[in-house]
């Protein structure tokens, strides 16, 4: 079972996600924050597998958090959404440790392959 947190400032995105998510059988969803800052706290309590964060929020955005997040908890994967995908996004967020970039339109096959692929390139020696 794939543990996954979803960080979005919009509650029906969060919402959204969870419905989308919860239909799969082999993913389960461990929390979920509306903020940078929550998070990071909600990952540090819930130590997910795969977090689903949102790039621009107010307050910290999606790199910085997933920054803190993959230094905090390494063995756990980020995928960045993005409802304004750019350049220079994309390669913050991989160079911040992001696993994934998927913009927020992507058809729903998409985000489900991009969290599994993350969960698949998690550390070696990671303990399931």
């Amino acid at each position: 079972m794939v543990r996954v947190l979803i960080v979005d400032d919009v509650l029906i995105l969060r919402i959204g996600l969870a419905s989308l998510l919860s239909l799969e059988p082999d993913l389960e969803i461990c929390g979920s924050a509306g903020s940078g800052e929550q998070g990071i706290e909600v990952a540090r309590e819930t130590c997910p597998d795969v977090v689903l964060m949102d790039i621009r929020m107010p307050g910290m955005d999606g790199v910085e958090a997933t920054r803190q997040i993959r230094h905090d908890l390494p063995a756990t994967q980020v995928v960045v959404l993005t409802g304004e995908p750019s350049l220079q996004g994309r390669q913050a967020a991989l160079e911040a440790g992001a696993a994934a970039y998927v913009v927020k339109d992507a058809a729903p096959a998409t985000v489900l392959e991009a969290v599994r692929s993350a969960w698949s390139a998690r550390p070696p020696g990671y303990a399931v």
